[in-house]
């Protein structure tokens, strides 16, 4: 790759957004106010804002191998608690994508040194469904499947924190649970039924 042409990329870039408005980075410069938090997978092929068509200041996003929210990781937590207590995001959206490698690789059996404490959450996901998964004999489609119960789960360790709990009950926040489908190019809202699946546990996770 040459570097210098992301400079002149650039350039290009700020010549086109100053010939539409003259003022755009002058506003863009006076602060943000994004209504959704968008997490998802650092893959190279999925760059948040170009899939949804949003603009620089419309998405506060937050990317790591697989779109995770383990509990305790900083980075997630620090982006969610900025995100809901200052922001003030009225959506939070846990976003995977098929042909995921983070996925992909917490499925194999191979010591991949740094990475198998963070793909060992993936695959705790995969014991919590491992009935429903291991009955899908095509092995791409049983991957497939993992992405979207991996997104639910996510999303789930979401709905477990403080932050999001008290702007759910304060303002209504909603969570979502997507996923690109890169084959295609399409965002799927996978409608998962958090009442339904929060209703036993929330007993043990409810915070005041």
């Amino acid at each position: 790759m040459n570097l210098s042409k992301i400079f002149e990329n650039n350039k290009e870039w700020v010549k086109s957004k100053l010939s539409t408005n003259k003022d755009y980075f002058k506003k863009l410069n006076e602060g943000q106010s994004p209504e959704l938090l968008y997490i998802g997978c650092s893959d190279s092929r999925v760059s948040a804002e170009d899939l949804m068509g949003l603009s620089p200041g419309d998405v506060f996003v937050h990317r790591n191998i697989a779109n995770m929210v383990p509990a305790i990781d900083l980075n997630s937590a620090s982006v969610i608690e900025y995100a809901v207590e200052h922001l003030k995001v009225n959506h939070i959206v846990v976003c995977g994508h098929y042909s995921c490698g983070g996925v992909k690789a917490a499925m194999q059996s191979a010591d991949l040194g740094l990475l198998n404490p963070w793909l060992r959450y993936i695959r705790d996901v995969y014991r919590l469904h491992k009935e429903e998964l291991n009955a899908i004999e095509d092995e791409d489609a049983r991957y497939d499947r993992l992405v979207d119960l991996n997104v639910q789960e996510q999303c789930v360790n979401l709905i477990k924190t403080a932050a999001v709990q008290k702007a759910y009950r304060d303002r209504g926040l909603k969570v979502h649970g997507w996923v690109f489908d890169i084959k295609t190019g399409n965002l799927i809202d996978l409608n998962i039924d958090f009442e339904q699946i929060l209703e036993d546990i929330m007993e043990i996770y409810h915070l005041d």
